[in-house]
């Protein structure tokens, strides 16, 4: 099937503004009679339930933390993107449309990038409104900062606590909302299905995660805004409950899964420190403005890093990319990083670190001025590795981050199956094969505040309000399905735990679908899953009942799901015979070790449907056109 995405035509510049116009609305007597359920609050989750529920609608929201405020958007450190060219440096919306296909390594839809770029102006006006306190400059006006990428200062921060800024801000609006009837909030409950009723997304089944009741929701139109999946590595930047569930449970009734295999690895991460660890650190891209990267010009030198002179250093990302230096896109600095290790020059236990270093900032700009810019980076560090990085290098390493991969959409952020949109990390719309640092915060937002409004109301205004009910027989089916599982999770009582499993489900993933891919490894990989999928539902033990709070009930049907969407992940990756962004194969590089695409055979979007239990997905394509930007090697040099 050749899947369309239904982006309108006309000039780039106008598409966005001819799609609102051609886009049928509901009136405000109507939309009180709509109910739109949202699934996970982050800053896409928080940001729809709010303005949905401004607009009138009614909205369930459900997220399986305590709170919206504890949603994973709060780990993003450094900053959001915009195009407002505050710094007068020559910025414009062109440029960070342009910068962000060329950053995906031209594997995303035009019109998507560039509708993005064009509303990133309006997320910072919209959150400067809610009283989100980004950094100011001596004259009182917004403060900007550059990231990998680009050779423009666009990226607007709240010190290393962006995220978290931006998600109270959101969390605000929603809370108005709540307060106001609009939205009913569920904390504390998962997504365990997606309810289709003739073809049509009606509904879910979830799970209160308190009592262990299970129970169902109807709706006339589903959101999901449940992040990316980069735990499938077990170790990643990610919080430990971010999973992958809500997204292939949709996958498994009828919506496609898009380009899996593209994951980013960001550069910026404390080192691995044992096998006792169960996620890994993020030292935010924004560091990269003041610190330079080096290891050892010489194999094997394990001196301090203070007795190293410079004539025996290797500044590696400035040497390689002169132009963009220390701020080289992410995919590109990992991969530069490992190789530096993998030559045997890496530092700190098990030489597999670089060094992150601040004393030439410090000696031009003085501690105060870099403290400031990063102070609780730097006491975060601190605090992990007992290691004061004002007077010794930070150490990094690359880790799972983002996922750039998600569930197919098309221009209305709507899945194949209809009624179901899917936004944020949780689409694969954006970003292409890597996601340029500081925009992951931009397309959450711009998805739930700008472009959702307008596009629910026309599938809305096309269908019969409160049509489908939680009495419809697919939703007693479902949670039948449902309570068989979790009985059959309860019942296996075998010898190893889920964490275990988990675990060997990440290694195996690391070392064959992580930074650096091969045929052999891939083949590998999808050797190994099954069989270790096979030992999970024979000697996997989960203690407790379904009765009540069980955490191991919760951690067994997310590592189930990753068991299937690992294999998932590495069927894309196999068939995927070129390397573009963060998917990086082995056999396809440039003499000087780049990654090497192939357009002729490979310039579209992959979108797997789910055939059956067998996991053997069928493949549909959507053909990328790009009208507006030239298809070129892809060069920060």
């Amino acid at each position: 099937m050749i899947l369309d995405g239904k982006c309108p035509s006309g000039p780039l510049a106008e598409k966005w503004d001819r799609q609102r116009q051609d886009l049928k609305l509901v009136n405000p007597a109507n939309k009180r009679k709509f109910k739109i359920i949202v699934v996970g609050t982050g800053l896409a989750g928080a940001s729809a339930a709010a303005s949905l529920g401004e607009l009138g609608y009614m909205v369930e929201a459900f997220c399986y933390q305590d709170s919206p405020r504890r949603g994973h958007s709060i780990a993003a450190q450094g900053g959001i993107n915009a195009a407002k060219n505050y710094p007068n440096d020559g910025d414009s919306i062109f440029r960070l449309f342009y910068d962000t296909i060329k950053g995906g390594d031209f594997r995303s839809r035009e019109a998507n990038v560039y509708r993005l770029a064009t509303l990133s102006n309006n997320i910072i006006d919209q959150a400067v409104a809610q009283g989100v306190p980004f950094a100011r400059d001596y004259a009182g006006y917004l403060e900007n900062r550059s990231f990998g990428g680009a050779q423009v200062s666009r990226t607007f921060f709240a010190r290393g606590q962006t995220g978290q800024q931006l998600l109270l801000g959101a969390y605000s609006a929603l809370s108005r909302q709540i307060g106001a009837g609009t939205v009913q909030i569920h904390p504390r409950t998962e997504m365990l299905d997606l309810v289709v009723v003739d073809g049509a997304a009606r509904g879910i089944i979830v799970r209160d995660l308190v009592t262990g009741k299970i129970f169902s929701s109807a709706a006339d139109a589903v959101c999901l805004c449940t992040g990316g999946y980069a735990n499938v590595f077990y170790l990643s930047t990610n919080a430990m409950g971010s999973n992958v569930t809500a997204a292939y449970r949709a996958y498994k009734k009828g919506a496609f899964f898009a380009n899996p295999c593209y994951t980013q690895i960001h550069p910026t991460c404390i080192p691995v420190s044992g096998e006792h660890q169960s996620k890994l650190t993020l030292m935010s891209e924004s560091l990269r403005n003041d610190g330079r990267v080096w290891v050892p010009a010489q194999k094997g030198d394990k001196r301090p890093p203070h007795d190293i002179p410079e004539n025996e250093r290797d500044y590696f990302l400035e040497r390689k990319y002169p132009s963009f230096g220390n701020l080289a896109p992410r995919d590109i600095a990992s991969r530069s990083a490992k190789e530096v290790c993998d030559e045997g020059r890496g530092v700190g236990p098990g030489s597999r670190g670089v060094y992150l270093d601040f004393a030439d900032s410090i000696q031009r700009l003085g501690q105060n001025a870099i403290q400031q810019r990063y102070g609780n980076l730097f006491e975060m560090y601190e605090k992990i590795t007992a290691e004061n990085a004002y007077e010794q290098p930070m150490r990094i390493y690359p880790a799972p981050h983002y996922t750039m991969g998600g569930l197919w959409v098309d221009y209305n952020l709507e899945s194949t199956v209809s009624g179901l949109f899917v936004l944020g990390e949780a689409n694969f719309s954006d970003h292409g094969a890597n996601r340029l640092g500081a925009s992951a915060l931009m397309q959450g937002l711009a998805d739930g505040y700008f472009i959702i409004p307008a596009t629910i109301s026309d599938y809305l205004a096309r269908r019969e309000p409160g049509k489908v009910t939680a009495d419809h027989p697919a939703f007693k089916d479902s949670i039948a399905e449902i309570e068989k599982m979790t009985n059959k999770f309860l019942s296996i009582n075998g010898k190893k735990s889920v964490t275990e499993f988990h675990h060997e489900l990440g290694r195996i993933m690391w070392d064959n679908v992580g930074m650096s891919r091969s045929q052999d490894g891939l083949g590998t990989a999808l050797q190994k899953i099954p069989a270790l999928r096979a030992e999970f539902w024979e000697n996997v033990r989960v203690t407790g009942t379904g009765k009540t709070l069980n955490q191991e009930l919760e951690k067994a049907g997310r590592v189930a799901d990753f068991l299937e969407f690992g294999e998932l992940m590495a069927h894309d990756a196999l068939h995927r015979n070129e390397s573009c962004g963060g998917h990086f194969r082995e056999e396809y590089q440039t003499p000087d070790g780049e990654a090497l695409r192939d357009d002729e055979r490979f310039n579209y979007v992959a979108a797997w449907e789910f055939t059956g239990s067998d996991n053997k997905p069928e493949m549909h394509k959507e053909p990328l056109t790009f009208e507006n930007v030239e298809l070129s090697v892809r060069s920060y040099k």
